[in-house]
């Protein structure tokens, strides 16, 4: 395990960053899917790569590294490392989620774990009176986002953690958001951290993945049993390019979120803008929270236009930024919560959190922020309705 005292380090060294047999700087692709044994019982470490592979286990060990656990494990997208996570529940147990989750958690619960007569809640994880009022005797687990998605709703990520463990419930955080670099969950009292490897850590929209890491060893045998045993496990390839992403994590986070900060009070002050969803802004609700958990605000930015403004015609109008779902690539994304990455969350529950069909959501890249912003003026200015 690397001990090195800054992250910006960790990220380029951290975990196995040298192959030992050829002092190669960079973790060589092992593309095998099995290994030659030298007798029965007699194996080198690999037996089958679906229960271990070399490049994989160095994305493991680094992600282990930035989060501060026990152990990582990567997973062939975000949904399949929250699906291995959710399978340490057992028939009869519920969950509370946080009151804005990205919609493909809500369907994983809502469509294949309730099958498994598994449930859930939606719960306010920002007021902790309400919160601990919905604890009861079958919750087992809690799943935070913060900033959630697509609201960028804060949660008191240490004070949810200490009470959900007087209940004895399993603290669970989705940091994709925030990643490392900006938030360590697990030092604020998560049990589990999970990401969408995908977003900020792969960091160029060219590689589908998710990770998960524990905070004990006793979680970390049962989720490497699920890994193993349900086989949605990361390619040999696809973890080389995980681990390539990762390593311009630190500047790469520094440049969107610069960028984002100065969009964020742009919208802010802009009048054709009706509200910001930013925890970078000192408006924000969850601005002094999010200031002592996480190291600023990130890049994801959530804002709505006037009604006298017509979105299709923002999204249409717009030239560098892409319409399209994901987020925390280098290039700026737009999406529309309610009809794209929300879809799956019934109308009326979506109206009930907040989610709007007017809200706009924004993966604000690295691009120069002069021509993001300059795309995004233009796009408004064609959206007002004479």
């Amino acid at each position: 395990m690397s001990n090195y005292k800054n992250t910006e380090t960790t990220l380029i060294h951290g975990g196995i960053s040298i192959d030992e047999r050829t002092g190669a700087v960079n973790i060589p692709i092992y593309q095998t899917s099995t290994y030659k044994q030298d007798g029965l019982g007699k194996m080198r470490g690999y037996e089958y790569s679906r229960t271990g592979n070399p490049t994989r286990e160095a994305l493991e060990a680094l992600i282990r590294d930035l989060e501060g656990g026990v152990a990582g494990f990567a997973f062939g997208s975000g949904m399949a490392a929250l699906t291995a996570v959710l399978s340490l529940l057992h028939s009869g147990d519920r969950v509370l989620i946080s009151s804005n989750v990205y919609g493909g958690t809500f369907r994983l619960l809502s469509k294949v774990f309730d099958h498994f007569n598994i449930t859930y809640t939606i719960a306010d994880t920002t007021d902790l009176a309400v919160y601990e009022s919905q604890i009861s005797s079958d919750v087992k687990a809690v799943i935070i986002e913060s900033p959630a998605n697509p609201l960028m709703t804060v949660t008191d990520i240490k004070a949810v953690a200490e009470v959900s463990h007087k209940h004895g419930l399993l603290v669970i955080v989705d940091n994709t958001f925030m990643t490392p670099y900006l938030q360590k969950p697990l030092e604020l009292g998560a049990d589990i951290v999970v990401h969408s490897a995908t977003k900020y850590l792969g960091g160029h929209s060219d590689v589908v993945s998710g990770l998960a890491v524990v905070n004990s060893k006793e979680l970390a045998e049962k989720i490497a049993f699920i890994q193993n045993s349900t086989g949605g496990v990361l390619g040999p390839f696809d973890s080389f390019l995980l681990i390539r992403g990762i390593k311009t994590l630190a500047v790469r986070m520094d440049r969107h979120v610069e960028n984002a900060e100065k969009i964020a009070k742009l919208l802010e002050n802009h009048k054709a803008v009706k509200s910001v969803y930013y925890p970078g802004l000192e408006s924000s609700q969850g601005y002094e929270i999010n200031r002592r958990q996480a190291k600023n605000g990130g890049a994801m930015i959530s804002f709505e236009l006037h009604e006298n403004y017509d979105i299709n015609t923002f999204f249409e109008s717009l030239e560098l930024v892409s319409l399209a779902e994901s987020l925390g690539g280098v290039e700026s994304l737009v999406c529309h919560p309610s009809s794209m990455t929300h879809a799956s969350i019934p109308a009326d529950i979506r109206k009930k959190v907040g989610i709007t069909d007017g809200l706009i959501r924004l993966s604000v890249g690295i691009e120069n922020i002069e021509d993001i912003i300059a795309d995004i003026e233009q796009a408004i200015a064609k959206s007002e309705r004479k």
